[in-house]
């Protein structure tokens, strides 16, 4: 089961990785024609690019969860109405409420989750294509096909590039590097100190290699960064690169506390504590990702936090402006237009939702307060009766 279902992922990233490496080819031939020839600056365009294709996604995402902030203190009336309930009769009736308030206001528990599966395979082929550029963007490639080729021809050239890759070495074979992938999988990780070894370990094609490494570190440097290689080597050497993990929290950060203020919820409701557990785990992940990964996907990581930030303060200022009811109206329309497929009656359209919203509320608020004065007057007889009877004992 697990080997199929990885099997199915291949297969379903694949075609998006590949289609998402002619962009980036296509991005990398435009930069160049203007003297621009770094992968760093391509990465910055096609997040861009890939962030306001996702747009619509996201805002239908920010519909989904605040229809779900609307409908919470209905839904947990009703776990509180059930609460202990374990027999199979309530628990019958709590799924029918619950139903049939998904169906007043025209939604349904996976609302806000399909964006959000929609964009994980995408997101997951584009971390594939920046995380190997070379083996999706052939304007990259040629360069490290350059060396490849005079490379392999070298006597005993797979021990010797292990030598001199080092570390980076790691996970490679002579026998897997007999495959030219392989070997521009290894190069693509290499450090100019890398390239420098590689020279001096085959001086016979010692001008080869030098002439595409000056094009390489061209490309792979971004304000002084490799793009290739990942931000931490070690507490003892800290760099520049630090930065970027460090931004990817901060912006990560700031988009999730601007989604959490269109998302406002009581404590106690539903997902409440998922939106607060993200705030922290969110950001966190963000740094330990960009420290361990390629400088390349922190680079992506950053500008899209940012992105994220500024299409998080639209978001909620449009959200300010939307008709709820309106929306509730259209929601159940388009849910009826379904209904009526599966020869189902449709559901009724409830107008006044957010109104009844708040009779709901005032009606528990009352019941709190009736049960209050309930108390206090009990108290008060309690009270009455003992001072009497301790007044005259006869």
């Amino acid at each position: 089961m697990e080997f199929f279902v990885a099997t199915k992922a291949g297969s379903i990233l694949g075609p998006i990785a590949s289609l998402f490496g002619i962009v980036m080819d296509l991005l990398f031939r435009f930069t160049s024609s203007f003297g621009v020839f770094n992968i760093g600056v391509c990465i910055i365009l096609f997040t861009i690019i890939t962030r306001l294709l996702l747009f619509p996604l996201t805002l239908k995402q920010q519909k989904s969860s605040k229809m779900m902030a609307l409908m919470n203190p209905e839904i947990a009336a009703i776990q509180k109405k059930y609460k202990g309930k374990t027999d199979q009769t309530s628990m019958a009736k709590q799924q029918v409420e619950m139903k049939a308030v998904y169906e007043k206001y025209g939604s349904s528990p996976t609302a806000g989750c399909l964006p959000l599966l929609i964009q994980f395979p995408i997101i997951l082929a584009l971390y594939r294509v920046i995380y190997n550029i070379p083996a999706y963007v052939p304007s990259v490639r040629v360069f490290f096909e350059n060396v490849v080729e005079p490379l392999q021809n070298q006597p005993d050239f797979a021990s010797k590039l292990i030598e001199v890759g080092g570390k980076m070495s790691n996970g490679f074979t002579a026998e897997a590097l007999a495959n030219p992938n392989k070997v521009i999988d290894l190069l693509y990780k290499f450090t100019p100190d890398n390239w420098k070894g590689l020279e001096n370990a085959f001086p016979s094609i010692a001008d080869v290699i030098a002439q595409n490494a000056d094009k390489i570190e061209q490309m792979n440097s971004f304000l002084g960064i490799n793009l290739a290689t990942a931000p931490f080597t070690g507490f003892s050497n800290i760099t520049v690169a630090w930065i970027i993990p460090i931004l990817a929290g901060i912006t990560q950060w700031l988009s999730t506390k601007l989604m959490s203020t269109n998302q406002t919820m009581d404590k106690d409701a539903p997902g409440a504590q998922m939106m607060n557990s993200m705030m922290i785990t969110m950001p966190l992940m963000s740094v330990f990702f960009c420290f361990t990964l390629p400088a390349g996907i922190g680079i992506y990581w950053v500008v899209q936090g940012i992105i994220l930030i500024f299409q998080q303060m639209f978001v909620n200022s449009y959200m300010k402006k939307v008709d709820m009811d309106e929306l509730i109206r259209k929601n159940v329309e388009k849910m009826n237009k379904k209904r009526a497929k599966k020869g189902l009656p449709p559901a009724k359209i409830n107008q006044n939702a957010a109104v009844n919203l708040k009779s709901i509320q005032a009606k528990q608020e009352e019941e709190e307060a009736e049960k209050n004065r309930r108390l206090e007057r009990n108290a008060k007889q309690v009270k009455d009766s003992t001072e009497f009877y301790n007044s005259d004992p006869k």
